[in-house]
């Protein structure tokens, strides 16, 4: 909670008037509400932003609004995410001392319009409802400063109605405070103390702190004001009394806030004062007059309200014959004048003035004084006068019947509303209702007919059945022949293939050489594109024998035995091992096998002189095994062939090496029996790189 001070007189509404408000408008105006609200989600942000924002405050405490403004502005800046709240104070804030400081009325509005969009959801609204009412008041607040009394009371009207959604009445008591203001400026001064009453009753339910303690003095002050106002001194005593004795009560508990607590009970001395000048009780009035004065002409106490209790000094003296000390204070007076204005206290001096020089009989220039006194009168009435005029207690009336009749108005519109609904929901269950009898109808006509069409479901399901048994037979028989064919071929083909390399070491001239190794070429091929066939068509899927088998170990092997193959192209093999032995549950054979077709491909698709790199890596729960190779690459065309069986997607190597479009579907299928995966990705430059990623056990 921040507390920040300003001048021991109220300035409300261009004019004066001497109540308890040291620091209170500024409470006021920044928002700072009774409960001290803080922002949601105590986070750091939040935390170190209320540092601060209390920071600033005790730099207002010192009296340096413009610095602690200043160091607001610089630092806020560096602070994201704000809560509402925390939003909220830095506004108002500002919009403080604009007003209240500067008297910038066109500075402070685009404050309160900032403080008013914060509310932009109904959940905003109804969350932080006591800040919302007091948004409305700060706009009213300048309003009233600009004489725009009408918009002034219709936000000081919704201020109201928000604010009586506060249970507590706490906030309500801002409100009353108003009314209590405005009535005392237009002189009904009863009306105003009733106010003042009804403001300090509700403030009672606010939480106990150092700003609802203040308010609470001041408004007894007030209401002593203006009872003294309708010559009810006895009243206006009592309530000057109560003022006193809560100030004396809670001064232990506030004991940090001493020097706002003298400047208290110095306006209350003041105001006190009149009552027993009225009652030519000058020794006292003296007395009190002169603790005022001395407490408020402290540094960065309230000079202003030191004047106005100079001036009623000044008429002490003059009442009691003191010419002297009167025009050696009138003199004192008049240099503080010259440095603060003070439009109500230039009109007194100068009528006290106009009083001494008619005593003196120098009626020239008593006559100088009194014709300034008349303009100054004559001045601040007509500035008062449009106030004085607005009927306050008729505007509210009004307002309250205007919202009244907008109630209205929205409730009959939500009743033609719901009529129109009720409407529509008749005439839709009228249609829903022939619907169902049209609907009724049809489908019973459509029962028969499902039940027709069900029998021919049925007839052409036991078809269909019998087809893919059929088919299932078909295509078992088509495996068995294919594997009996390839089966059978092997072995001739195997012989041609053995004959042509023992027949290769005998004297042939070249071209009969040539001619048995293209043989000898042809066999081998045909021999592995049988193989490739036998292990595709082979029955099922058979159970694969597995054993535990160290992954560095199997690598190693399979890149021995092909690095003579890669060889041939002057090709080289790059393997890249992990740090430590890791053991696989797999088919030894099948797995490098896989490994083996990858490398094969790696080899055939690459051109010569190129290093192809295998790796195995430990990814969490799997090991990875890639082959990358500079081949030729995979066409975005046949991504999604690669892995079919007899796939369109095969392509001869580099060095036209064969290719039957059988490998990768076979290494699918052994990856996928061990629960394992397998992928490709081209590469950024050129080529392709193979991943298999097998489960550890």
């Amino acid at each position: 909670m921040l507390f920040f001070k300003n001048s021991a007189q109220l300035k409300y509404i261009n004019g004066f008037l001497p109540v308890n408000i040291y620091f209170i408008a500024f409470s006021i105006a920044a928002g700072l509400m009774f409960s001290c609200n803080k922002p949601p989600g105590n986070t750091q942000v939040h935390s170190d932003y209320d540092k601060v924002l209390d920071s600033t405050g005790l730099t207002y405490d010192h009296g340096k609004y413009k610095e602690a403004v200043h160091y607001l502005d610089s630092v806020s800046p560096l602070y994201k995410d704000l809560g509402l709240v925390q939003k909220y104070e830095y506004y108002a804030i500002n919009y403080n001392y604009d007003f209240r400081i500067k008297k910038d009325l066109q500075g402070a509005m685009p404050y309160a319009d900032s403080i008013l969009n914060l509310f932009d959801t109904a959940d905003k609204k109804l969350k932080y409802a006591v800040k919302y009412g007091q948004a409305f008041f700060f706009k009213g607040d300048v309003f009233f400063a600009e004489e725009k009394y009408n918009d002034a009371y219709q936000y000081f009207y919704h201020g109201r109605q928000i604010a009586n959604t506060d249970t507590s009445k706490c906030v309500l008591g801002d409100f009353s405070y108003r009314m209590g203001m405005i009535m005392y400026k237009q002189e009904h001064y009863r009306l105003a103390a009733a106010n003042f009453k009804n403001s300090s009753e509700e403030t009672g339910s606010c939480e106990l702190n150092f700003r609802s303690f203040y308010r609470r003095q001041e408004l007894l002050d007030n209401t002593g004001l203006s009872y003294s106002k309708i010559n009810e001194d006895d009243s206006a005593i009592m309530y000057f009394n109560k003022g006193l004795a809560l100030i004396n009560e809670k001064s232990k508990r506030f004991n940090e806030r001493q020097e706002m607590l003298d400047a208290a009970r110095a306006v209350i001395y003041g105001n006190e004062a009149n009552i027993y000048i009225n009652g030519n009780k000058f020794q006292y009035a003296r007395q009190l007059l002169k603790k005022s004065i001395e407490i408020n002409l402290r540094k960065g106490n309230d000079s202003r309200d030191a004047e106005l209790s100079e001036l009623k000094l000044i008429r002490i003296y003059y009442l009691t014959n003191e010419a002297d000390s009167m025009i050696n204070l009138a003199r004192i007076v008049r240099g503080q004048l010259d440095s603060v204005k003070n439009l109500e206290a230039e009109k007194d001096w100068n009528l006290m003035m106009a009083d001494y020089f008619i005593r003196k009989e120098d009626h020239k220039t008593a006559l100088d004084y009194f014709v300034k006194y008349d303009a100054l009168k004559d001045s601040i009435t007509r500035r008062d006068k449009a106030l004085k005029e607005a009927d306050i207690a008729q505007q509210i009336k009004r307002l309250d019947k205007d919202n009244e009749f907008d109630t209205l108005k929205k409730n009959n519109r939500q009743q033609d509303f719901y009529l129109k609904i009720g409407a529509v929901f008749g005439v839709m269950l009228l249609i829903i209702f022939l619907l169902i009898l049209l609907n009724w109808q049809k489908s019973r006509r459509n029962i028969k007919t499902l039940g027709s069409l069900n029998h021919q479901i049925n007839d052409q399901n036991y078809s269909l059945e019998h087809t893919l048994a059929e088919l299932k037979l078909s295509s078992q028989e088509k495996d068995r022949i294919l594997r009996t064919v390839a089966h059978d071929l092997r072995n001739p083909i195997g012989g041609i293939a053995s004959l042509t390399s023992a027949m290769a070491d005998d004297d042939y001239t070249d071209e009969q050489k040539e001619l048995l190794n293209l043989i000898k070429e042809t066999s081998n091929n045909s021999l592995e594109l049988i193989n490739e066939i036998l292990e595709v068509t082979g029955s099922g899927s058979p159970v694969v024998k597995k054993d535990l088998v160290e992954i560095n170990s199997l690598l190693s092997h399979s890149v021995e035995l092909l690095r003579f193959k890669a060889a041939e192209k002057n090709q080289l093999i790059k393997l890249d091992l992990m740090n430590k032995p890791n053991e696989l549950f797999i088919s030894r054979e099948k797995i490098w096998r896989v490994v083996s077709n990858l490398i094969s491909n790696a080899i055939k698709f690459s051109p010569g002189g190129a290093t192809i790199y295998v790796k195995v890596t430990d990814v969490d729960k799997e090991i990875e095994i890639s082959v990358k190779d500079p081949g030729i690459g995979i066409p975005e065309k046949n991504k999604n062939k690669v892995f079919n069986m007899f796939t369109e997607a095969k392509r001869p190597g580099t060095a036209g090496e064969k290719s039957f479009g059988l490998g990768l579907s076979i290494s699918r299928q052994i990856v996928e029996n061990h629960n394992g995966k397998i992928w490709f990705e081209n590469n950024t430059d050129k080529g392709t790189t193979f991943y298999v990623r097998l489960p550890k056990p």
